[in-house]
């Protein structure tokens, strides 16, 4: 009976295994989804800012402010999931992402001076 009790356990320990790796790659997927949104969001709200500009005005207060809520919300999201999964990580023991997955790092904030742009 003993071993079919240590044969349970390692079938048991390995089904762990699989679900956390599992559990990791859902997170990992969700949180690359929630920053590729933020990113879109950013795009949407410096798109309409620059045609705003390239019409000769300024974005309307209405409109910036939806796409500005937009981006926060976006943003919090992707930071709340990249959190978790640097959480899980840590748990896991897992200081650095496994080769192939997808950079989830928070990007640099953009330059608030225009000659710090990249050209």
């Amino acid at each position: 009976m003993a071993i079919w009790d240590k044969v349970r356990q390692g079938i048991d320990k390995a089904g762990k295994a699989a679900q956390d790796v599992f559990d990791e790659g859902k997170l990992r997927l969700d949180a690359y989804r929630a920053r590729e949104q933020a990113d879109k969001a950013a795009e949407a709200l410096g798109y309409a800012i620059f045609r705003a500009a390239e019409a000769g005005g300024e974005l309307d207060a209405d409109a910036r402010q939806r796409l500005t809520d937009a981006l926060r919300s976006r943003d919090t999201d992707a930071r709340r999931l990249e959190t978790e999964l640097a959480a899980a990580r840590a748990a896991a023991g897992m200081t650095e992402p496994p080769a192939g997955a997808p950079d989830t790092a928070t990007p640099p904030p953009p330059p608030t001076d225009p000659s710090q742009a990249p050209s």
